[in-house]
């Protein structure tokens, strides 16, 4: 024998959120993951030493970085030394001064770190500056 249902089915589509849901948080992490390695990507690895009389000054217009395997950087760009000199003078404009910090970390070759500051010395209107964090008790 054969039933009748006379209650109609429900045919209407229904919209399942559940997947989006999913979709959505792996977007989201993925962009939160993204963002911090681009964070991690602006400095480069350099741990400077403190000092008690470290003071702040103004905002330098060169930065020469030299990292524990005494690879040297101008302005976060990796540069050979003997290119140093000639690429902050044509940046420069005649007669014009500017202030060059140079952040070398602490396990840096000192004559390597002497060697930076004899070439900056011989450009004309480069005043040095040597990064430093403060002592902390």
């Amino acid at each position: 024998m054969r039933v009748w249902d006379n209650e109609p089915e429900d045919s209407f589509d229904e919209i399942n959120i559940i997947p989006m849901i999913d979709v959505i948080f792996a977007i989201l992490t993925f962009f939160i993951l993204s963002t911090l390695f681009l964070t991690r990507a602006e400095e480069l690895p350099v741990d400077l030493p403190s000092a008690e009389t470290s003071e702040q000054k103004p905002q330098p217009d060169f930065i020469v970085t030299i990292d524990a395997e005494g690879e040297v950087s101008l302005d976060k760009e990796a540069i050979e030394v003997d290119n140093l000199d000639t690429e902050i003078t044509d940046q420069l404009e005649s007669g014009e001064e500017a202030i060059v910090t140079i952040q070398a970390d602490e396990r840096a070759y000192h004559g390597q770190v002497i060697e930076v500051m004899d070439i900056l010395r011989t450009i004309e209107g480069v005043r040095l500056g040597i990064g430093t964090l403060p002592k902390t008790d």
